[in-house]
This record gives C-alpha cells, structure tokens and sequence, in this order.
C-alpha cells in the first residue's frame, strides 16, 4: 500500500490548459517536439549507415546531450537576467538554421560521421540555450499551485509526440531518406517562433542593475551548494542521466543486431517508449499524492533496471516494446519529478540558475553514459553493456538510503519584501564597497545551544544569497553580546542580498529575534572599508529617514 501524505494544494492536470498563454505555447511546443523526434530518428539511423561503430552510434545522444551539460548555466544565468522571450526566440531561430543546414547536406549527400556529429551538436546548443528560459518561463505563466500540472502537462505533451513522432521519423526514413527528417524539424520550429512572437509577457520593473555576468554565474553555483535538498535532487538527477540512457542510446544497435530491424521498426520501438511516458504523465499527480517522493525514484531506478536488462537479452519485438513501455513510464515519472522538486524548492530570482545546474547534471550524465556505454558495447559485447547500466541504476536504488529525495517543500519562497534601504550619511556609489556588515545579539547562556542551530541556518541563508567572509563572535569581556559578521562586494550587492530573502527566511530571523534581550531592535553595524572611500564621499550628507529591516 502506497504511504498516502500531505502535499501542497495542487490543480487538477489538465486544468492548466485554462491558461491561455500556457494554452498556446504548450500546442507550438508539440510540432516542434515532433520534428526534433523525427530529426533523431533520422539521425541515429543514418548513422548506422555512415559506420558501423557502436560509440559512433551512442555518440548521437552524446551530442545531443552533451551541450546541455557545458551551456545550461551560462543560459540560466541570461534567463535570470534577460527577457527570456527574446532567449527563446533567437534559439528557436538558431536551432532552425542548423537544422536546414543538416538537411541541405543530407540532400546533396555531404555528410560524414563526425560532420553529423557536428550539427546534432548545434542543435544541441540552441536547446541548451533555451531549456532554462522556457522552464523557468512556466513558473511565470502559471500559479506556484499550477507548477506541477504544468511540468507534467510539458512532460506529457513531449512523450505524446515520443508516441507518434519516432514511428513516423522511422517511416519517413524509410520512404524518402533521413534528409527528409531533417527538412521536417526544420519546418517545425515556424510553430514556436509564431507563438514566442504572439506572446507579450508584461515586462517586470528591474530597480537594480543587471548582475555582472560573472558575479550571477558564482552566485547561481553558491545557492545551490548552500542548498541540500537541491544538492540531492541534482546528485539523483545525474546518476540517473548517466544509467537510464543506455537503453535509448543503444537502441540502434538493438534493433539491428537482437532483432534484425530496419528503420521502422526502430521508429516503432521509440514509439512504445513515448506510450509509456504519456501514461506516467497522466498518472503522475495522483501518484506524487499518495507516494513520498523517494519512493517514486526507486520505482523509477528499478524500472529502468528491469526494461534495460530485458533490452539486452530479447530477440522477441512485442516483449521489447513492453520493455520499454515500462522505461517510457519510468524516464518521465523521475525526471518530470527532479524537475517540479528544483522549480518548488529555488525562489524565483535564481531559478533559472538552479534549473540549468540540474539540467548540466542530468544531461552530462546522460552524455557521459552515452558515450561509456557506447565504448563498453564496441570494445566489450552490447549485452554487457547494457546488463552494466542495469546494476548501476540498482546502486542507484541503494544511494537513495544515503541521500533520499526531499519531498515537495511547503516553504513559501515568494519574497519577503521586507527590506528598506537604510539611510546612509556618507555620499557613496552604488559599486562602492566592499561593505561590512555586522548584526549584534544579546542571548542568555541557557538559550545558546537554540542560538547557535538557528545561526547555523542563518549562515547558510547568507551565503546562499551573496554574503562573504560569515563569521559569528562571542565577546570575551560580555560573553552574553554575540556579533555576526560578513561582507557583500558593494552597496549594491549589499542590497541585492537583502532583496533575495523569501517569507520562509523570515522564521529564521524571527526566532533568532525572540532570543535576542538587548533593549530594542537589532544593533546593525554596517561599514565600508577606508581605501575605497575618496575625500569627496567621505562628506556627510543629509538623508530622509526611513525604517531598515534591522539585519
């Protein structure tokens, strides 16, 4: 029996389609979905026409995925900080021009291995270009209740395609030439293009200067390396990228060698794949319901154990369809998961950031296994290659023990909008700095165990958002005065750091304020070092009041 637990208010699935905007994206996304499925297709099997080595032919999903892993936090970081429209629009438009690049080639007979490996690669950068900016578009379009019908609904809407796309890329290629599949994914991006164009997303006022580029790509690394449950989601995201691919990159080479197929069959054989997903999408709220969200991973790690070792010893196609039926089921209830679980756990500012660190670790897992496993079917057997990645999605299983998968986080991560800039009465720039801050507290001796927990938080909370340099003092003449300190690069960064903290921060602060005896509100000391102040700052001047948040 299922473990039945309390989950946020969630919408019904298909309810999202009551947003308009949701609406029409979502139908574009499905002619380009089914071109991109068909362009594979005719990818992976005119591959195994232009050699015959296994890794060349893994290789395929390698390029695919691979650009995914170098690009995605460079995409999040504009997706961050850009109109994320424009993103998507100028990828929508690369990715079509390689695409009609690939196809020109293909007709006039041009291609080589490594030169398809090449624009495989190039659309493999405009989706990594892409991904972060329409992912964490969705979290705009739709309520944070929505959220998980929404990545269901995406998820749903690709594996419905995944269904009827790979059988008709197959039949394509096998009537008229894998050129063909390539011609039709480029037609395909005119739907999308059309309705990024049509689509006018009310622009958000930006009081604060764009983050450096530099400065947002630390940042997006540091929040996630301050956030445990993000680290979890990423590490299970990763190994489960680089096991459950086997099965699909290797797929080519099964279909030839254990079943003696054609291009067809193959497309066929995708296809059972896509049924499977389309199930797992309809019953995934339900069974996020009634499931804690470890569970559902194990599921999907012992599913795709199961599918993959079937795929290695079948020679029979009804009993290999169903195997991957079941991998289909199993593929999209872990990622759609992995996916709603970063999108409720990151606050709106840097979710872009976090989504293409997990992107970077799922999809570079899934190249990296393309490519091992590729290695291990040529220079070994493609039956041990494929039993190899079976056992490591069992291990997968057992690391769950170790690090298991948060469940979905009630925090409220809206923003706090708390904070007031304070009056200063030294005339500085906002890129003057660096700035000191420092937070005194008055805490009895019975009450310092519960203190230094709760400014455990407080320094992961500070880190995470931009703080340098945390430090917590004790003073050795009162030892009841505590100081906490850390340092922002500017003032600007200063209030940017303040401007991040969410309504699920303010508990924190709020319990370390009931600890604090002092008389009065929180003593704040904030100070910028001498060297970068010039004479003329340094002159007082006069300031409106105003009420500061006090930390």
């Amino acid at each position: 029996m299922p473990e039945t637990r309390a989950v946020p208010d969630q919408s019904p699935t298909l309810a999202v389609f009551r947003n308009p905007t949701f609406r029409n994206l979502w139908i574009a996304t499905l002619a380009s979905n089914f071109g991109g499925l068909v362009q594979s297709v005719g990818a992976a099997w005119l591959m195994t026409i232009l050699t015959a080595s296994e890794s060349m032919v893994a290789l395929v999903q390698a390029s695919i995925t691979l650009p995914l892993m170098l690009f995605s936090l460079t995409a999040g970081v504009f997706a961050d900080n850009f109109d994320r429209r424009k993103i998507m629009l100028w990828a929508q438009g690369f990715m079509c021009a390689a695409s009609v690049g690939l196809a020109f080639l293909a007709f006039e007979g041009w291609l080589t291995p490594w030169l398809l490996l090449f624009f495989t690669f190039l659309i493999g950068c405009g989706t990594a270009l892409n991904n972060p900016s329409w992912q964490a578009s969705v979290g705009d379009i739709v309520s944070k209740q929505e959220l998980p019908a929404a990545v269901s609904v995406n998820s749903m809407g690709f594996n419905m395609m995944r269904s009827v796309g790979p059988a008709a890329g197959g039949a394509i290629v096998a009537s008229f030439g894998a050129a063909a599949a390539f011609a039709v994914n480029a037609a395909s991006y005119i739907a999308v293009i059309s309705a990024l164009k049509n689509w006018h997303p009310t622009p958000k006022e930006r009081r604060l200067p764009r983050e450096k580029f530099g400065s947002a790509f630390a940042v997006g690394l540091r929040y996630v390396a301050m956030s445990p449950n993000l680290i979890r989601t990423i590490a299970r995201g990763t190994l489960f990228g680089f096991s459950s691919i086997a099965g699909q990159a290797l797929l080519p080479i099964v279909v030839r060698v254990n079943l003696n197929g054609n291009s067809l069959v193959y497309g066929t054989l995708l296809g059972a794949f896509g049924v499977g997903a389309v199930i797992a999408a309809l019953s995934n709220q339900r069974l996020r319901a009634r499931c804690r969200n470890e569970n559902i991973v194990r599921l999907s790690f012992l599913g795709l154990a199961i599918s993959t070792a079937i795929l290695a010893v079948s020679t029979l196609f009804l009993l290999t369809a169903a195997a991957l039926v079941l991998a289909g089921m199993c593929w999209v209830l872990a990622l759609s998961l992995f996916n709603t679980t970063v999108q409720l756990s990151t606050p709106r500012w840097v979710v872009g950031r976090v989504l293409a660190l997990y992107q970077t670790g799922t999809f570079g897992g899934m190249a990296a296994g393309a490519g091992l496993w590729g290695a291990f079917a040529e220079s070994g057997s493609l039956q041990g290659a494929l039993l190899g990645a079976a056992a490591v999605m069992l291990a997968g299983i057992a690391f769950g023990a170790l690090a298991p998968l948060p469940d979905a986080a009630d925090l409220n991560l809206d923003p706090a909008n708390r904070f007031k800039e304070p009056p200063i009465s030294l005339d500085i720039k906002p890129q003057s700095g660096p700035i000191m801050v420092m937070v005194d507290y008055e805490i009895d001796e019975a009450d310092v165990p519960r203190f230094l927990e709760l400014m455990a938080i407080r320094r992961r909370i500070r880190i995470r958002d931009g703080a340098g340099h945390w430090a917590l003092l004790r003073d050795l003449e009162n030892p009841d005065l505590w100081s906490e300190s850390y340092h922002v690069p500017t003032w600007v960064e200063y209030i940017r750091h303040n401007e991040r903290r969410t309504e699920a921060d303010i508990q924190n602060i709020e319990e370390i304020r009931k600890l604090h005896r002092g008389e009065g509100p929180l003593h704040v000391h904030r100070m910028i070092e001498r060297h970068s102040v010039s004479v003329r700052d340094a002159i007082p001047r006069r300031t409106k009041g105003g009420t500061p948040d006090g930390t």
